[in-house]
């Protein structure tokens, strides 16, 4: 009896070893989790809808709605440097017929803590443009200028003239100080060796402030809401022969508004305005639709005015995503 005693007690003692070095080992070759490895790539698109197109105070979709659409991929270097280059278009209605800008644009963006930098180069490209000229009689040589557009081009009514081409490119400087999750202050510097191809250089710059408020405000409802404005002064200059070597005046301009948020979409609803009568307008846009209201100034001295800087109401709304928030 002692003999198989003690035998079943060595077998269970080497049964409980046995499980012991499986155990063992089985925390020896466990392999650990995989860490998380985050992308330092992402891509930002979206699309908006809006009543009128407005660019720095003037309309650029004769206060007609306009449609518009960005793509832009974005590169991480480190949590607080940002590569980007992106591709954006919005449908126009200009006086050379162009009916779509194409925006090419990239540029690097820093960040200090609440400091956010932006700086890169814009492009903007108007494709199909036609040559108009000055005569009322299409297919015959040009009246204002002498020449300026080949034979068979275009005319309008009121006289105004552009060119078929007016592509430019600006390079830009962004700054934002975030002061806390409710008030962000900036201001913005854009310069262009040759604004609109109107054969000067030019420059425009602005502030701007941005009030959110609390997540709280419309309850567990998810909805944001901000109020926000911008004060911006461009300055123009003396055009080309083209346009008769035009001095056209610099202007201020101002836009202020309130947004509404949900998940990604945005609704804001904004008033725009200008210091630019509508006889400087019209020497400044070109505007096909610009009639004769005796607005007569050194820059427009037949008198038509234009209607698209004048104080204006524009409702947007808009869909933004990144790649990154949809996995």
């Amino acid at each position: 009896m002692k003999k198989v005693s003690l035998s079943i007690a060595a077998v269970a003692v080497a049964m409980g070893l046995g499980s012991a070095s499986a155990a063992d080992l089985g925390k020896v070759y466990k392999k650990a989790p995989a860490p998380i490895v985050v992308s330092p790539w992402d891509v930002a698109f979206g699309a908006a809808i809006t009543n009128n197109y407005v660019f720095r105070g003037i309309s650029q979709s004769n206060r007609g709605a306009s449609v518009s659409a960005y793509f832009e991929p974005r590169y991480n270097i480190t949590p607080d440097l940002q590569l980007y280059a992106g591709v954006a278009g919005n449908s126009i209605s200009f006086a050379n017929r162009a009916a779509a800008e194409i925006d090419v644009y990239g540029g690097i963006r820093p960040t200090f803590g609440p400091l956010a930098l932006d700086f890169g180069v814009w492009g903007y490209i108007y494709p199909s443009g036609q040559c108009i000229d000055g005569n009322l009689t299409p297919g015959t040589a040009a009246i204002t200028p002498a020449g300026a557009c080949p034979f068979g081009s275009n005319a309008l009514f009121n006289g105004n003239v552009m060119k078929g081409d007016v592509s430019y490119y600006e390079a830009y400087g962004k700054a934002t100080y975030t002061f806390n999750d409710m008030f962000a202050l900036g201001g913005s510097v854009w310069y262009s060796p040759n604004f609109l191809n109107f054969g000067f250089d030019s420059t425009y710059a602005s502030i701007n402030a941005k009030f959110t408020a609390p997540s709280n405000l419309f309850g567990n409802s998810g909805i944001g809401a901000y109020v926000s404005g911008e004060y911006g002064h461009q300055w123009l200059g003396t055009t080309d022969a083209f346009y008769a070597f035009t001095p056209l005046p610099d202007y201020n301009t101002w836009n202020v508004g309130v947004g509404f948020t949900y998940k990604v979409f945005t609704l804001d609803l904004r008033y725009s305005g200008t210091d630019i009568g509508k006889g400087n307008c019209n020497a400044i846009t070109s505007d096909f639709g610009a009639v004769q209201t005796g607005s007569v100034t050194l820059a427009n001295p037949g008198g038509f005015g234009s209607k698209w800087c004048g104080d204006q109401f524009i409702a947007k709304l808009s869909a933004d995503v990144t790649l990154g928030a949809l996995k």
